[in-house]
């Protein structure tokens, strides 16, 4: 397991950076024990790497549909209130960032399962139409299509996001 832990850790931490907006020690240590846990349910269907980088992402999920989440959120938006009425500017971009990813990975899942997984391999694990048409066993056109439809969906969902109106 520490051979695992050290080859993907950048990885792991990347893609949580990426969904969370920061460092999360927490989902961090959860995306150790799922993997240790799970370890015998991977299928070399494809590579480990992308198999323990869709296990963070779902970790990152669950995080945000946690109750600590929520709890953690309330005090965090109050402070962060009071910090941005002492300091402004910089802080406050931060806030809209982070509740702006919150919001884009709620869209995201809520997409159907077959989009949802092309998003989610196509954009966070950076995987090429090829790779995912092999992954799924599906022609490359149609997850082009697939990837066309989850971000047409995205698009009308987080409409509000781009500052239009509906």
């Amino acid at each position: 397991m520490k051979e695992i832990i050290e080859a993907n850790r950048s990885r792991i931490r990347a893609i949580i950076r990426k969904l969370t907006g920061g460092d999360n020690e927490d989902i961090e240590q959860e995306v150790y024990i799922k993997t240790w846990r799970n370890l015998d349910k991977y299928q070399e269907q494809g590579k480990f790497r992308q198999w323990i980088g869709l296990l963070t992402a779902n970790v990152c999920r669950d995080y945000f549909k946690s109750s600590q989440f929520k709890q953690e959120s309330r005090q965090v938006n109050n402070a962060e209130i009071l910090e941005n009425l002492r300091v402004g500017g910089r802080q406050e971009e931060i806030v809209d960032a982070k509740a702006r990813q919150k919001i884009i990975l709620k869209a995201v899942d809520s997409l159907p399962a077959k989009l949802r997984q092309v998003v989610i391999w196509y954009e966070f694990e950076d995987l090429s139409y090829e790779q995912i048409a092999k992954k799924t066993g599906v022609p490359v056109g149609t997850v082009k299509s697939r990837l066309f439809h989850a971000r047409k969906i995205l698009s009308e969902k987080l409409v509000l996001l781009k500052g239009e109106s509906r």
